[in-house]
């Protein structure tokens, strides 16, 4: 029971940091790599390319990890190129978070390093 609100509780503060993140003007450094993150974790995107001002991202999407290798330089990984098209960026990124055990523990380390970096402000 306890580790499901806890779920709740992850999934609820990043949305809240989405939100935060979202703001009318420029979008700041550490809020744009907070949307590169995000997207690259839903999609499993090897690199994202935010065009805020056009309302695009454009993507490299890996296909299949199998080929995939940390020990060596990696020169043909399948990947899928896209470029999507998103009217509120707020809403875009709300959809692209998802809710398996995985993501959720990604999302907590982004809140940790996001929370960490304002105290550090505020000191």
């Amino acid at each position: 029971m306890e580790n499901s609100s806890l779920r709740r509780r992850v999934l609820m503060e990043i949305e809240n940091l989405v939100a935060r993140s979202c703001p009318k003007q420029k979008v700041p450094l550490k809020f744009e790599n907070l949307h590169v993150a995000i997207l690259k974790n839903h999609y499993n995107a090897a690199d994202v390319v935010f065009d805020y001002h056009r309302g695009r991202v454009s993507l490299d999407i890996v296909m299949d990890d199998r080929d995939y290798d940390p020990k060596r330089i990696n020169l043909s990984v399948p990947t899928l190129h896209a470029n999507l098209w998103f009217r509120n960026l707020c809403d875009f990124l709300k959809t692209c978070i998802d809710n398996d055990s995985k993501s959720v523990a990604f999302y907590a380390g982004l809140l940790k390093s996001y929370q960490s970096n304002e105290m550090s402000l505020v000191a």
